[in-house]
């Protein structure tokens, strides 16, 4: 039976993932959305009244088994036969989008000599998507909470930054609707700024940069396999357990995720209810958010410094040229 601390820790998340969805609904804030939101609410709460040791229980539960629950049911929002339908182009776009934006980010944040684990995580949220992708691998690579935390903030301040300047740029971009959505899909960090973004340049657009997002994020069921094969390897030969069938970090949420979407796919789930489980895949994934702020002081991103931020920029403005080109030639 669980303690009453237990359940506190869990009243708290819900508590503030509810705020946070209610002030993703005002300006400026909708932008970053609800899950970034509820981190910072968990920092402000742990800054000025820290957690008692008693609720810990209770948001270490939501940080990592909410969160594999909410991005199970976030499948409900991916319809498999529309990535198909969209075809090699918008696959081949997504591949890309995830390599040069992981390999762009890490390497700069390596010439800049930032904080490895930061580096790679941020990579990870540019080249896949955004704080989903961060909090996965580093589930994965049993990465640190402020580390998380940080490299979660790096994405949403410089997405929100690239929507604006998506927003404002778009009609001198020389491309079409449909190039304009695939440059927006392949290069924003999170699904709310790919909205934001291909909206401003009509319906057409938005479906194309909705339709190169989610092929992004279906490859993160690789990416997160590659990095928890990779970290398994890398501490057995530091001396630890050897790697069997048993303890291969295999990311089996990932594959709910991809088990939900395929019978969201089908059809047999009606739009409303898909809609409802969306919102309670957002407020799960929230709920995570603000249990992993609650775990995070302020000062972690002092101690982070401004090196993480600017090789996350670099390797952006690089992912964008590419795809730009890339849409150029193809769409």
């Amino acid at each position: 039976m669980k303690s009453k601390g237990f359940w506190t820790g869990i009243g708290l998340t819900l508590i503030l993932a509810v705020i946070a969805k209610l002030a993703a609904g005002l300006p400026y804030i909708s932008l970053i959305g609800p899950l970034v939101f509820a981190i910072l609410l968990g920092m402000l709460w742990n800054t000025f009244l820290p957690v008692k040791a008693g609720w810990e229980p209770g948001t270490t539960f939501a940080s990592k088994k909410l969160l594999r629950a909410g991005i199970i049911l976030l499948g409900m929002r991916l319809n498999l036969a529309d990535i198909a339908a969209a075809g090699w182009p918008a696959f081949s776009l997504a591949a890309i989008s995830v390599i040069v934006g992981i390999a762009a980010v890490y390497a700069a944040a390596k010439v800049m000599k930032s904080d490895p684990e930061i580096g790679f995580l941020t990579a990870c949220g540019t080249g896949i998507c955004g704080a989903a992708a961060i909090v996965a691998v580093s589930s994965q690579k049993k990465s640190k909470p402020e580390e998380t935390a940080v490299s979660v903030a790096i994405i949403a301040i410089m997405g929100t930054v690239f929507t604006f300047a998506y927003a404002l740029l778009h009609p001198v971009l020389g491309l079409g609707e449909k190039a304009y959505g695939m440059f927006a899909g392949g290069t924003l960090h999170e699904i709310a700024h790919v909205v934001a973004a291909g909206d401003a340049a009509g319906a057409v657009s938005l479906d194309y940069a909705l339709v190169v997002k989610l092929t992004r994020v279906v490859l993160l069921v690789f990416v997160a396999s590659a990095v928890g094969f990779w970290a398994a390897r890398k501490e057995q030969a530091e001396g630890g357990a050897k790697l069997s069938w048993k303890t291969l970090p295999i990311p089996w949420f990932i594959f709910g995720f991809l088990a939900v979407s395929a019978l969201y796919s089908t059809g047999i789930v009606p739009e409303a209810v898909a809609a409802k489980l969306v919102d309670l895949a957002y407020l799960l994934m929230a709920m995570a958010m603000a249990g992993l702020g609650l775990g995070v002081s302020f000062s972690a991103f002092r101690k982070a410094g401004m090196k993480p931020f600017v090789a996350c920029l670099i390797g952006s403005v690089v992912l964008a040229v590419v795809v730009y080109v890339y849409v150029v030639l193809v769409a």
